[in-house]
């Protein structure tokens, strides 16, 4: 039940009426007709912009139509009044069984209020993570993890059928370095000294795959030339850091539903197949390039290249997909794997890379609408940095990762719920500070502890009312004597949990996930509002001593609030808390 939605039917429904009345131009497009929040609550409840929208093509004043819109409007029984504001806008203020109604709705939909079914079941594949196979996560990782798992979870939870992807990077010099560097720990774990060359991994995680390369392999490999162990040495070592992603994920919460590998497109013809679909289309072609910008003519030597013509896409550049010794550009399986994705009939691609590869956004949303033929879209997500702080201070590199900190050392700091959450207060296009002391506070500040709270506190209620005899079932809630909720404090609650499925669709909308969490907090401080005013004012306590039919109803209202709590915590992957320590 989104009421935003139903207002706007309700406004474009009297103004289809004006229209066919002749107090509108026929064949209005209302597609640009809002229905919103105003900016300041003193305002009303809902303001539209139709009569703004409007007045141009339909050659009037915005304030004549705003006046006879609000006419039409006030004859509804849902509306209360409807006044003109400024050049034209319409501030709506609803009756207050609308608002009442909504509680008893949230009570009935349980989990499901808010849901919506905008996606309409489209299939869309979300690649995220897709961290190199040489270590454990970072913290940039985990940032991306938990924007790409709240994602997911949003869009599923908006009507659309996701599927989450993790794209190894296991075929690239990275994993050569790998069995090098394993190799070295082998030898560790032989009793010989490592050489930890420069270039090489030095994270002492690497030394348990040593330990398990001579459990497996024993002194096979020892004094041996590269070309006969870093074949089997990669395999083995790749596969040993994928279950340390697995795990780590596992350990933030994180399931993927398909890994896909680029070694797997070596070979097998996936490459040349998807080269030849561009080729067709005649975007292949051999030329020289154009010297990058800073370069000098001294230093750039101009070769002739296989290039993708995707400038025709909206890129900057062409780009190479073959190497001048006839090997592949990193660009070139990249592009396959995209044309696999496509291949497997997905309606929409979303890819979510760390800020370093902000060059690579253009060029591979021109290879899928090419791919594609325009018909499947492409969205890069770019996560920005995360800056971790310590009593003061930048909190230092992990020694067991060897150059930086890790997502195991992040969750079991803090936990992963704390952790998920506050990966989600910000945009994932802006920096964002991860202070281990702060995200613990148990105060206002802190919107892990301050959401959290709010749902102990109706758990809590919950707990009290059933002491009370009172029967805290959904249904019978539901059921209760919803017009005893009409003090303003009670009100401005009901509106705050009446935007929950109007903030899904938004947020579903834009693929902002970060907009759960910030309504998430906008939500626990009307709750807490409500029940600090208590302290002062009995009648708004939610357990009404005598008055068991006015507790049921204040009750239903709390219950709506953690319903509402629980479905946003669940879209953030973070479990509710019924009891703070």
């Amino acid at each position: 039940m989104n009421l935003f939605s139903e207002i706007r039917a309700l406004v474009i429904t009297c103004l289809d009426r004006m229209a066919a009345d002749g107090a509108l131009p026929m064949g209005l497009d209302t597609a640009n007709v809002a229905v919103e929040p105003p900016r300041d609550p003193a305002h009303g409840d809902m303001a539209t912009n139709a009569a703004m929208v409007l007045a141009k093509p339909a050659a009037m004043a915005p304030r004549a139509i705003a006046e006879a819109l609000a006419a039409r409007l006030v004859a509804d029984e849902r509306v209360a009044s409807a006044e003109v504001a400024g050049p034209g806008f319409l501030n709506l203020r609803l009756a207050d069984s609308v608002w009442q109604q909504l509680v008893a709705t949230a009570l009935t939909q349980g989990a499901g209020f808010g849901r919506s079914g905008m996606g309409q079941g489209l299939r869309v594949n979300v690649e995220f993570v897709s961290a190199n196979p040489t270590g454990p996560m970072h913290v940039g990782h985990t940032r991306g993890a938990v924007v790409g798992d709240a994602l997911c979870n949003l869009l599923a939870f908006a009507g659309y059928d996701v599927t989450r992807e993790y794209y190894i990077n296991d075929g690239g010099a990275q994993v050569d370095v790998l069995a090098r560097s394993a190799y070295e720990r082998y030898r560790e774990a032989h009793g010989l000294s490592p050489e930890i060359a420069e270039g090489l991994y030095p994270g002492e995680y690497l030394i348990e795959v040593g330990e398990a390369l001579k459990a497996e392999f024993e002194d096979r490999f020892l004094e041996q030339p590269e070309s006969i162990w870093l074949e089997p040495i990669r395999d083995f070592a790749t596969d040993r850091m994928m279950a340390m992603i697995r795990a780590d994920l596992a350990a933030l919460g994180v399931t993927m539903d398909v890994y896909s590998s680029e070694k797997a497109l070596y070979g097998t013809g996936r490459i040349e197949a998807a080269i030849e679909r561009l080729r067709a289309e005649g975007l292949i072609y051999t030329g020289v390039l154009e010297p990058p910008k800073g370069k000098t003519p001294e230093d750039w030597e101009p070769r002739e290249q296989t290039l993708f013509r995707s400038t025709e896409h909206g890129d900057d550049v062409d780009r190479p997909i073959m190497k001048s010794d006839g090997s592949w550009t990193y660009f070139a399986p990249d592009i396959a794997y995209h044309h696999d994705k496509i291949s497997r009939g997905f309606d929409m691609l979303i890819d979510i890379f760390g800020a370093d590869h902000g060059g690579y956004v253009k060029r591979m949303k021109a290879a899928v609408a090419a791919l594609s033929s325009g018909q499947v879209p492409l969205d890069i997500k770019l996560i920005q940095l995360v800056k971790l702080y310590k009593n003061g201070e930048p909190f230092k590199m992990s020694k067991r990762a060897g150059t930086f900190v890790t997502l195991r050392d992040v969750v079991e700091e803090v936990g992963a719920d704390v952790t998920r959450f506050v990966m989600l207060t910000r945009k994932n296009d802006a920096a964002l500070d991860f202070d281990f002391d702060k995200v613990l506070e148990q105060s206002r500040d802190n919107p892990v502890f301050y959401v959290q709270y709010a749902n102990a506190r109706v758990h809590s209620v919950l707990r009290k009312a059933t002491e009370a005899g009172v029967d805290v079932a959904d249904a019978a809630l539901a059921a209760a004597g919803l017009s005893r909720l009409d003090h303003e404090a009670e009100l401005a609650l009901m509106r705050k949990i009446a935007e929950w499925p109007r903030i899904v669709e938004l947020a579903a909308r834009t693929q902002e996930p970060h907009r759960i969490a910030g309504y998430l907090s906008e939500l626990a401080a009307e709750f807490h509002g409500l029940w600090n005013r208590g302290n002062d004012l009995p009648a708004l306590r939610f357990v009404q001593e005598g008055d068991r039919a006015t507790t049921c109803a204040k009750i239903a209202l709390a219950r709506a609030t953690g319903v509402v709590i629980s479905a946003g915590l669940a879209i953030l992957g973070v479990t509710p808390v019924e009891e703070m320590r």
